[in-house]
């Protein structure tokens, strides 16, 4: 891609009682990629003193700030109003992309919605978000993760490859990387990736990447980065359980107690 932007068209939506107002301009920076980020929409009581500190945000990056009352107290009509936004939207405006920024769990319902309407949903929001949302989004990415690049981010898209070959170029938000001992240690993670492997792999065992990555994307919400690895083949071989190789610069993956099983 070479730092080409992909033109589609992208609706955010935050929830601001949900998200912090000093990583809006590292999720714009994200979705940039994808291509313009045309409908920009906070939600919030903005009377309440704990949003005091979006109003530069939302002044610096043209987020149109939409009112809404505490009507009833514990209740937070604010996730109402976005979802009923958003599906105004996405009938009524030509939207290929759809970001919510927030951590609740409420917005399973409706990302569901919308990628049953064939919609990307990009989600954004921190480690303690439900894993119900973050496994219904087409991604999720952490606001402690590094950011995209533009290869990176169009590949989610159209070209899971580009995944496999994208440089790190992004540190604003750059999470701790696990280790080897760690990343063994994560049944869900392993089962995920041994299981895409398996999928894909040939009469050998050998598996090209591309369609494993595409596997995975398709079973679950996963990013290599939310791991500490900006790429999916440096979270394979930091596992160390695989066996890595290249044909033609294409990537290919191989786990290794299938290899012996078919030596033996």
């Amino acid at each position: 891609m070479g730092g080409q932007l992909h033109n589609l068209n992208v609706a955010m939506f935050i929830d601001a009682d949900n998200a912090p107002s000093r990583k809006i301009g590292d999720v714009l920076a994200e979705l940039a990629s994808f291509g313009s980020v045309s409908i920009r929409r906070a939600y919030g009581n903005w009377k309440n003193a704990s949003l005091e500190p979006w109003g530069k945000v939302l002044h610096e990056h043209a987020i149109q700030p939409m009112q809404q009352f505490d009507l009833v107290k514990g209740k937070n009509a604010t996730d109402m109003a976005m979802a009923v936004d958003a599906m105004d939207v996405l009938f009524n405006k030509p939207v290929d992309v759809f970001c919510l920024v927030s951590s609740d769990c409420d917005f399973t319902p409706l990302v569901m919605r919308l990628r049953a309407e064939g919609k990307q949903v990009v989600g954004f929001g921190e480690r303690k978000a439900p894993e119900p949302f973050v496994n219904a989004c087409s991604r999720f990415l952490y606001f402690d993760q590094p950011a995209l690049t533009d290869d990176q981010s169009t590949a989610l898209i159209t070209h899971p490859e580009k995944i496999l070959a994208a440089e790190d170029t992004g540190h604003a938000m750059s999470p701790s990387r696990k280790s080897g001992k760690e990343l063994k240690g994560d049944t869900k993670l392993l089962n995920l990736l041994r299981n895409a492997v398996a999928y894909a792999e040939s009469e050998d065992g050998w598996a090209h990447l591309s369609v494993v990555g595409s596997r995975i994307g398709n079973q679950a919400s996963f990013d290599s980065r939310n791991y500490g690895y900006p790429r999916l083949v440096d979270l394979f071989a930091a596992i160390d359980l695989f066996e890595m190789k290249r044909i033609n610069n294409h990537p290919l993956v191989r786990y290794k107690r299938r290899a012996a099983a078919s030596v033996a």
